[in-house]
This record gives C-alpha cells, sequence and structure tokens, in this order.
C-alpha cells in the first residue's frame, strides 16, 4: 500500500511526533532574547536544556512500567497533557527559574510520549511496518529541523511566542489523538522499574551509554552555546542556522547512515563520524570569533550527528539480550541524564572563559567517546541493516 494512505489515527500521531521532536531546538534561536529580557546569565539559560533533558532521562526508566499498566494511548495522552501544560506555563513565567522549571515538566512529558510514540503508529498503520517506520522517522526530522524555524519565526514576536505556540499545537495533536486513535489495552506482561537499569549490566550496552554520554555533551554543547557565539545574529537568523543544522541531521538520518552502515559496517562509520564531529568542535573553538566559521560548523555538524545517533540507535537494539524498549529504556537514561550536563558546563565557559571554550570542552568529550568505542567496539554485535519484516517481530515480542 502507498505510504500515504494512512490511518487518520497514524496521521494524528505523526503530527504529535512533528511537535514533540521540535522542543529539542525550538529555544536555541531565543535563547539570547530569554537571557534580555530575564536578565539570566548564558549558564542560566542553558538550563533549560539540562532541565529538559535531566528529566527526560531519568523519565525513561518509568515510561514502561507506566505504558504497561495503562496502556499506550493513555500513555500518549497523559505526555502531551503535560507538554501543554508545562508550555503555556513557562510562556507564562517571568522569572527564568520557572522557565527552567516548566521545562523540566516538558522533558516529563516528551519521554512519556515518544517513547510509546513508535509502537503505536506500528500498531495503527497500514502498508506493512517498514511505511511505519519511514514515517516516525520522517516527522522525528521534520520536528528536529523545524523546531529551531518555528522558534526563530514566532520569537520575532515574543521569547514568549514559541512557547505558547507549542501548547497550542499540541493541544490540537492531543484531541486529534483522543478521538482517532482506538482505545489501546496495556500489554499482557508489565515491565518492572528495575529492568532498565540491569540491562546496563551487559557490557555492549554499558559501552554504548558511555559513547552516548561523551557525544551528547558535545551535541548540547553546541546547542547551548551555538547562539551566543552569534553575536551580532537576530532571532531570525540563528533560528535559519539551526534549521540548516536540524535539516542535516534528518538527512543524514534517514538516507546517509543506513547507506554509510550497509556498505562499511557500524562501528568503522560510527568511529568516523564521531572523529570528524570532535573535529568540527575543535575548528569552532579555534574560530570561535569568526560568526562565518560558527555558522559553518553548526550546520556541517547536523550531518555527522544524524549519522552518530542512527548508528547508536541501531547498535543498542543488539547490544543486550533484553527486550527492545528496555534497552532504549536504559541507553536513554545514561544519555539524556548525563548529556545534560553538556549546556550547563557550556554555560560556565561561556561565562567565565570566552566563546571559544564551550567548543574545546565538546570536542574533548566527543574524542573521548571515540576513543572508547575504539577500545570497546569489539564488545558490539556486527548486524546488518534490519527489515521491517523483523522490527515487527521484535515489536510484538516486546508488547
Amino acid at each position: 500500500m502507498s505510504l500515504l494512505k494512512q490511518p487518520r489515527a497514524v496521521w494524528a500521531v505523526a503530527f504529535a511526533c512533528v511537535i514533540a521532536f521540535m522542543g529539542i531546538g525550538l529555544v536555541d534561536p531565543i535563547l539570547k532574547s530569554i537571557a534580555a529580557k530575564l536578565g539570566a546569565s548564558p549558564s542560566q539559560v542553558s538550563l533549560l536544556f539540562t532541565s529538559y533533558m535531566a528529566v527526560m532521562g531519568v523519565a525513561m526508566l518509568i515510561t514502561g512500567w507506566v505504558s504497561s499498566r495503562i496502556g499506550p494511548k493513555k500513555t500518549l495522552l497523559i505526555g502531551l497533557l503535560l507538554i501543554i501544560i508545562s508550555a503555556a506555563l513557562a510562556g507564562s513565567s517571568s522569572t527564568v527559574g520557572a522557565v527552567i522549571g516548566f521545562r523540566a515538566g516538558w522533558g516529563l512529558g516528551n519521554a512519556l510520549f515518544i517513547a510509546t510514540a513508535l509502537a503505536t503508529i506500528v500498531a495503527a498503520s497500514s502498508g506493512g511496518v517498514g511505511n511505519a517506520i519511514i514515517l516516525f522517522e520522517a516527522a522525528l526530522g521534520l520536528g528536529i529541523a523545524s523546531g529551531p524555524l518555528v522558534g526563530g519565526l514566532l520569537g520575532q514576536q515574543s521569547w514568549r511566542a514559541p512557547f505558547f505556540g507549542v501548547s497550542v499545537l499540541m493541544a490540537i495533536a492531543l484531541v486529534a489523538t483522543f478521538f482517532l486513535l482506538p482505545a489501546t489495552p496495556a500489554p499482557a506482561r508489565r515491565t518492572s522499574l528495575s529492568e532498565p537499569l540491569k540491562a546496563l549490566r551487559h557490557p555492549g550496552l554499558a559501552l554504548l551509554a558511555v559513547v552516548a554520554v561523551f557525544y551528547n555533551l558535545g551535541f548540547f554543547t553546541l546547542l547551548a552555546a551555538g547562539p551566543f557565539a552569534l553575536p551580532t545574529y537576530g532571532v531570525m537568523q540563528i533560528g535559519w542556522t539551526f534549521f540548516g543544522w536540524g535539516l542535516l541531521l534528518a538527512v543524514a538520518s534517514v538516507w546517509v547512515a543506513p547507506a554509510l552502515q550497509r556498505r562499511f559496517g557500524t562501528v568503522p562509520v560510527l568511529m568516523a563520524a564521531l572523529g570528524l564531529f570532535a573535529l568540527d568542535l575543535l575548528i569552532m573553538a579555534i574560530g570561535a570569533d569568526n560568526e562565518t566559521t560558527v555558522t559553518a560548523g553548526i550546520v556541517v555538524a547536523g550531518a555527522f550527528l544524524g549519522v552518530t545517533n542512527t548508528l547508536v540507535t541501531e547498535a543498542v537494539m543488539h547490544a543486550a539480550p533484553v527486550e527492545r524498549p528496555v534497552a532504549s529504556a536504559a541507553y536513554s537514561f545514561v544519555r539524556f541524564s548525563g548529556g545534560a550536563a553538556g549546556p550547563y558546563i557550556a554555560g560556565k565557559l561561556l561565562q567565565h572563559d570566552g566563546v571559544n571554550a564551550p567548543f574545546y570542552f565538546g570536542a574533548i568529550a566527543v574524542a573521548l567517546g571515540t576513543v572508547a568505542l575504539a577500545f570497546g567496539g569489539g564488545l558490539l554485535k556486527q548486524t546488518p541493516v534490519e527489515t521491517g519484516e523483523q522490527l515487527l517481530e521484535d515489536v510484538l515480542v516486546a508488547d
């Protein structure tokens, strides 16, 4: 069947996925505006990323426990409701501390929603699981790419507008999901809270979690420090810069990473992507006083991050003899919780040591992740790209 011939329920969840993934880069164009309007320092506004990622990481430990007890649809709706409330309250706040706190609530809602969105699309879609996976990846890419652009467009009116905009869009997604998605019963087997932590005992999964911490330190250092390294750029210029970053990330995730993996294998390509990302950050550190260098570095980084995200996620699925949702929760917990430190450290370095210091920090962190992968790569299973039928089997077993 055609990829576009899907039930309305699938389109409702896919639309919500786009808005949910917007949250990653939405605040980038307005970081400087928030700092100016609320009298905040770079390290304070960097906590908009830290609180969001830290809470989302910890919440990944409970998403399986919640979903296996109340069912995917209720989990999706609770996640959407939390995002709606948190985004609206953040836009209504008058202190940077309040915005940071409500951004944490947004992270909790995002964790509940994203953890169950893929399985929901697979279950409701027509035309095979392959089409469902493509739709999810397309929604992810569109959300990451459009987040900075939407943030820039709305941020021209006020720094509050992007938060209210997300709240309104998520409210539409909530209504559509409630009415269009059929009721989904809870799975027969209930997931325990300890399963993701126990999964980290497996060496391959633990290695990938460590690598992910290091590259996420670089990832979110780029997001937090990038806008402040572009002092003459307005909200819209920063939005277009990070739109280019997100667009390359999406293209590399969906098309480039699978092609390179089939040709060269997971570990060699992953090491090359991490090494090039570290080099990119180093070039940005050296040329941090040149806005053209920083702009080009931000955009090009999207390609390296897209390849890295896809290949690490693929490797996680084979790294331990546990169900996929459990492995994903374990990896995401370490990845997001550890990576949450990156924006705060970057903000402090930016504030006290100059504009180039955060990029040096990011380059060193990613380089350490590359070294860890070089020494531990033998722990990872070398597996081919999976077919839609194999993915369907895994989803059914997990549920």
